[in-house]
C-alpha cells in the first residue's frame, strides 16, 4: 500500500537517507510531499532549484507505481529525476513520460580539507582576500558577475530559495562567488558558482566552493550540487574538494 510520509525522519528511513531524495523532499512544507511503497520512494519538491522536481529512488516496479500516484497528486509540472538507470527504466514503463536529459548529482559528507584563507588557499598562489558571506549590499555585484560569467545560473540574487552568497575580492573587485541555495535541513546545496573573466585560471572558484562546502556540511551535515556532465573543469574542482559523483536523468510529462 502506498503511504504518504509526513516527517523528515520518515523520508530518511524510507530511502536509506539517500541525499538526493532527502534534498528533493526539502522541508516537507510549502507543497513538498513524499510517498513510499515497498522498496521505493518518491519526493516532490516544488521550485527546488527553479523547477518542480520529483525525486525517485528504489526498485523499478514499486517506483513506477509510486510515480503514477505522485504525478496524479502533484500534477504534470513536476519533472521526475533520479539515478540514471532507474529513471530510464521508470520512463520506459510510464506512458506520457520521456527522458529529456542527464546531468550529475554530486554530494559531500565530510568537511573538505581546510585552506588558509588569509591570502592564498593552502599556499597555492591564487592570491586574493578571505572568502566569506556577502551582505545584501553586494547583490548587484553578484548579479552582474553572474550575468557576464554564468548567465544560465539558476541561482541569482533575490530568487526564491537562494539563501546567501559567498565570495572573495581581489583589489576591491568581486572575483568569484557561490551560493547556498534551496538547501534542505540535512542537505545543503551549492549553486551559482562563477568567476569574473579577469580572474579566471587562478583557482578562485575552487577556493569559494571549498569554503561554502565546509559551511554547508557544518550546518546541514552534508552538501550536494548539480553539474552538467560536459563541464569537465567544474567536475574536476568538485572532485578535488571531495564530492562524489553519480549520473542522473530528468524527465518531463508529455501528456
Amino acid at each position: 500500500m502506498i503511504r504518504e510520509l509526513f516527517t523528515l525522519d520518515e523520508v530518511r528511513a524510507a530511502c536509506g537517507d539517500d541525499d538526493l531524495l532527502v534534498w528533493a523532499a526539502q522541508r516537507l512544507s510549502g507543497g513538498a510531499r513524499a510517498w513510499a511503497l515497498g522498496d521505493a520512494m518518491v519526493a516532490a519538491g516544488p521550485g527546488a532549484s527553479r523547477r518542480d522536481r520529483l525525486g525517485v529512488w528504489g526498485g523499478t516496479s514499486c517506483a513506477v507505481e509510486l510515480m503514477r500516484h505522485a504525478l496524479a497528486e502533484v500534477g504534470p509540472t513536476f519533472r521526475p529525476f533520479g539515478e540514471a538507470g532507474l529513471v530510464a527504466q521508470v520512463a520506459a514503463e510510464l506512458d506520457g513520460v520521456e527522458v529529456v536529459g542527464g546531468f550529475s548529482w554530486m554530494s559531500l559528507g565530510v568537511l573538505p580539507a581546510p585552506a588558509d584563507e588569509t591570502g592564498d588557499a593552502a599556499g597555492d598562489g591564487t592570491g586574493g582576500g578571505a572568502v566569506g558571506w556577502l551582505g545584501g549590499e553586494a547583490d548587484a555585484e553578484v548579479a552582474a558577475l553572474l550575468a557576464a560569467g554564468a548567465p544560465d545560473s539558476y541561482a541569482v540574487p533575490g530568487a526564491a530559495g537562494v539563501s546567501r552568497w559567498a565570495g572573495l575580492r581581489i583589489g576591491g573587485s568581486l572575483a568569484a562567488v557561490a551560493a547556498d541555495a534551496w538547501s534542505a535541513p540535512s542537505v545543503g546545496l551549492l549553486a551559482g558558482v562563477a568567476t569574473a573573466a579577469a580572474f579566471r585560471g587562478r583557482g578562485l572558484a575552487g577556493r569559494v566552493c571549498r569554503w561554502v562546502s565546509g559551511e554547508l556540511v557544518a550546518a546541514h551535515g552534508r552538501a550536494a550540487l548539480m553539474v552538467d556532465d560536459d563541464n569537465a573543469a567544474a567536475i574536476a574542482v568538485y572532485e578535488r574538494i571531495g564530492y562524489r559523483r553519480r549520473p542522473v536523468l530528468a524527465c518531463r510529462v508529455t501528456t
